[in-house]
C-alpha cells in the first residue's frame, strides 16, 4: 500500500503533518482548529473501541475469529457488488469532472498557483504508490492468478492464463483504487483550502449535513474514518511483518512463525512512534526517498536481468486486455459463485483501498493546493495507475516467465505461502542474496515512514483536526496500532487481517458516496455563486453606466447618492 514521504520539523514542537507537511503558518494560523491539549468524544469513542478490540481478539480469538468470518460472508454476499459500483461510479464521476467547466477550478482560493511544479508533483505522487503491497503482491497476485485464473477465464500456466493473470492485477491496484483516493484528496483539498474548514473528513459534508457536522452524526462519520484508517494502516504492518519474516527466514533461517512477526511489529512500532513522537524530518524524509530509490533501483535490476522483451510484449497485450474487457471486470459479482475468490482479491482490495481513502486523501490535498481540478484527476488517476502497471508486469511478468519456460516453481511456493512469492522471484537471478536484503530493507522502510505519517493521521483526526496534536495522542495511536496488528496476526494472520479490513471499511464505502454527492453540491453551488456574480457584476456596470448618462441630461439637481 502506498507510504508517504514525510516532512517533519527538526525541533520537537511544533510539530507539521506528516502527511500534510509544512503549511505556511498564514494558513495555519487562519484554519480553525482546536487547540492539541482539548480532546473530545471522537478521541474517547475512538481508543475506547480499539482497546476494546485489542482486549477480544488477545482474549477471545476464536469469537472474534467467529465474528469476523461470519460479518465477512454476509457482507460479502449482501452488499459486495457496491464494492464494485461505487468505486465505478466514482471513476466515472471524476472523468465527466474533469472534463467539465468546473475542471478549471482551483483547489484553494482563485489567486492560488501550484506550491510544487509538475515534476515535483508526480515525484510526490510516486513516493505514495511506492508501498508495503507492491513488495507483497507484486509477485504474489500475478502468479496466484496465473496458476489458478480468475473466474475460469483460462486454463492454468497457459499464455492466455498468463494475460489475465496481468489483466486482474491491473484491475485490482489501478484506476479504481486511485479513483478513491482522488475523491478523498478533491473533497480535502476543496474544504480546506477554499473554504478554510478543519481538515477533518465530517467537515466534508458541509453542504449536505450543515452544522450537523459538528453534532453527533459528523462525530459519527470522524470515527468510522478513524477506524477505516486503523484498519487499513494494521493490515499493511502485519503484510510488512509478515513479508520481513520470510525475507529474514530464507536469508539467515529465522523461524517463519508469530513469534517472529510479534517481535518484527513491535520493534517497528517503537521506531515509527519515537519518529512521531519527536518529529525526526530529516531521517523520516531520507527513509521515504531512499524507498522510493531502493525501489526504482530492483524494479531496473529485474527488468535489465529478466526477460526484456518478453515483459514488453507482455505489457502491451495485458493492458489491451484489460481495457476492452473494462466495464465486464468492474461489474462482475458473484451471482454464479466466484465468492471466495473475490474475499481473497478484489473485495480485499477495494476494501483495502476504501481503508487508506482519507489517510491518502490527506496527502494528496496537501501537496496539490491550487492545483486546477481537471490537472488534479488525471495526475492523480493517470500517473499512480501506469506505475503500478509497470511495477506489477515486471516483477509478476518475471516470475510468469520463470514458471513457464524456464522450469521454475514460484506458483507452488506461492501456493504454500504467499509471502514468499517476491524473494522466490529473486532466486531466479544473479545476487539473489542482495536483491532479498535490499526487498526486506525496502519493506522496512515503507514500514517505517507509512506507519509514522498513518499514526500522525489517526492523532490528527481525535485531535478535531488539529494540525499539532499532543505527544501523548501520538505515542497512544502508535501503540494501539501495533497492538492491533499482533492481535490481528496472532487471530489468524493474514486472513484475519483480510476479513477485519473488509468488515471495517464497508461502513466507510457509504462515507465515500456521500463525499462525492456532498462534493459536488459544494462545486455546483460555488459555480452558480460565482456565475450570477459575473452577471450582477455585468449588471452593475451596464447599470451604472445607464445611470451616469441620464444624470448628464437631468442637470446638476443629480447628486451622486441618487445613482
Amino acid at each position: 500500500m502506498p507510504s508517504h514521504t514525510t516532512e517533519q520539523p527538526d525541533t520537537p514542537e511544533p510539530r507539521t503533518a506528516s502527511a500534510l507537511p509544512d503549511s505556511t503558518q498564514a494558513d495555519a494560523a487562519s484554519t480553525p482548529h482546536p487547540e492539541k491539549g482539548r480532546l473530545g468524544s471522537v478521541f474517547w469513542t475512538s481508543v475506547c473501541i480499539a482497546a476494546l478490540f485489542v482486549v477480544w481478539a488477545m482474549l477471545f480469538t476464536d469469537s472474534l475469529t467467529d465474528v469476523t468470518n461470519s460479518s465477512l460472508n454476509w457482507v460479502t454476499k449482501s452488499f459486495g457488488w457496491t464494492y464494485l459500483v461505487v468505486t465505478l461510479a466514482l471513476l466515472i464521476f471524476l472523468v465527466f469532472l474533469a472534463f467539465s467547466p468546473a475542471g478549471d477550478m482551483r483547489l484553494g482560493k482563485d489567486h492560488d498557483r501550484p506550491e510544487f511544479s509538475t515534476p515535483a508533483w508526480f515525484a510526490m505522487i510516486l513516493s505514495a504508490v511506492m508501498g508495503i503491497g507492491l513488495v507483497s503482491y507484486g509477485v504474489a497476485e500475478p502468479i496466484s492468478h496465473f496458476a489458478t485464473p480468475p473466474h475460469g477465464l483460462a486454463e492454468p500456466g497457459t499464455p492466455e492464463a498468463a494475460i489475465r493473470a496481468m489483466q486482474y492485477s491491473y484491475f485490482d491496484w489501478g484506476l479504481h483504487a486511485w479513483a478513491i483516493f482522488a475523491v478523498f484528496g478533491l473533497g480535502i483539498a476543496y474544504s480546506t483550502f477554499r473554504k478554510g474548514r478543519r481538515a477533518l473528513v465530517s467537515q466534508l459534508f458541509h453542504p449536505l449535513l450543515g452544522e450537523r457536522v459538528n453534532g453527533p452524526i459528523g462525530k459519527a462519520i470522524d470515527v468510522l474514518a478513524v477506524f477505516a484508517t486503523l484498519f487499513g494502516t494494521t493490515t499493511s504492518l502485519g503484510l510488512g511483518a509478515l513479508q520481513v519474516n520470510n525475507g529474514l527466514g530464507s536469508l539467515f533461517g529465522v523461524p517463519v512463525n508469530s513469534v517472529s512477526q510479534v517481535l518484527i511489529i513491535s520493534l517497528v512500532t517503537a521506531v515509527f512512534t519515537l519518529s512521531a513522537v519527536t518529529g525526526v524530518s530529516k531521517g523520516i524524509k531520507l527513509l521515504s526517498q531512499g524507498s522510493t530509490i531502493l525501489g526504482i533501483a530492483l524494479f531496473v535490476f529485474i527488468l535489465v536481468v529478466g526477460p526484456t522483451v518478453f515483459l514488453a510484449n507482455l505489457y502491451i497485450e495485458s493492458v489491451g486486455t484489460w481495457a476492452s474487457d473494462f466495464f465486464r471486470m468492474s461489474l462482475q459479482g458473484t451471482a454464479f459463485g466466484g465468492l471466495d475468490w473475490m474475499q481473497w482479491w478484489t473485495y480485499f482490495m477495494m476494501a483495502w483501498w476504501v481503508s487508506w481513502g482519507a489517510f491518502v486523501g490527506v496527502f494528496l490535498a496537501r501537496i496539490s493546493r491550487g492545483r486546477t481540478i481537471r490537472g488534479f484527476i488525471m495526475g492523480v488517476l493517470v500517473v499512480p495507475t501506469v506505475v503500478f502497471f509497470t511495477w506489477f508486469t515486471v516483477f509478476g511478468g518475471t516470475a510468469i516467465h520463470v514458471d513457464m519456460f524456464e522450469k521454475g516453481t514460484i506458483a507452488k511456493q506461492t501456493a504454500a505461502d504467499i509471502n514468499s512469492a517476491f524473494f522466490a522471484t529473486l532466486d531466479h537471478f544473479p545476487f539473489a542474496t542482495v536483491t532479498s536484503a535490499v526487498a526486506i530493507v525496502l519493506v522496512v522502510m515503507f514500514f517505517v515512514s507509512g506507519a509514522d505519517a498513518n499514526t500522525y493521521v489517526l492523532s490528527m483526526m481525535t485531535s478535531g483536526g488539529s494540525l499539532n496534536p499532543h505527544r501523548r495522542v501520538l505515542v497512544l495511536w502508535g501503540v494501539l496500532t501495533g497492538l492491533t496488528a499482533i492481535a490481528l496476526l496472532l487471530a489468524g494472520g493474514l486472513n484475519a487481517l483480510q476479513n477485519t479490513v473488509i468488515v471495517t471499511s464497508a461502513p466507510f464505502l457509504v462515507i465515500i458516496a456521500g463525499l462525492a454527492v456532498s462534493f459536488w453540491k459544494e462545486l455546483a453551488g460555488d459555480r452558480r455563486a460565482a456565475e450570477q456574480a459575473l452577471e450582477d457584476g455585468k449588471f452593475a456596470l451596464e447599470h451604472g453606466t445607464g445611470r451616469d448618462e441620464e444624470a448628464v441630461h437631468a442637470g446638476p439637481t443629480t447628486t451622486p447618492s441618487s445613482h
